[in-house]
């Protein structure tokens, strides 16, 4: 498993000491798997999601998750750029450093 796509290590804790919300979650998205929409489809949809509810972790792991698919940095950003009307400039220019930890990184 590539560092990108590696789970951060308090999410391992997490999982290590909730074993059932671990599979919970692993049910969940399996569940979400499910459908007409490709996986890269998916993963920036994902992405798009974390933006809105402003969560930066879910952000910083979509980013990496996304990385690992192949999905380009400038398809990340554009997801960003998409955002930003909805969000506003404050809350876009904060996702786009999530970003940025991320791809700077």
């Amino acid at each position: 498993m590539s560092q990108l796509s590696e789970p951060p290590k308090a999410f391992k804790s997490f999982i290590e000491t909730f074993p059932n919300l671990g599979e919970s979650w692993k049910l969940s998205q399996e569940a979400g798997k499910e459908g007409p929409l490709d996986e890269k489809t998916s993963r920036l949809a994902k992405l798009a999601v974390a933006i809105g509810a402003m969560r930066e972790g879910a952000v910083h792991s979509s980013v990496r998750k996304a990385l690992a698919l192949g999905i380009t940095e400038e398809e990340i950003l554009q997801v960003v750029a998409l955002a930003a009307g909805t969000l506003g400039f404050p809350s876009a220019v904060a996702v786009f450093c999530w970003v940025k930890d991320i791809t700077d990184s």
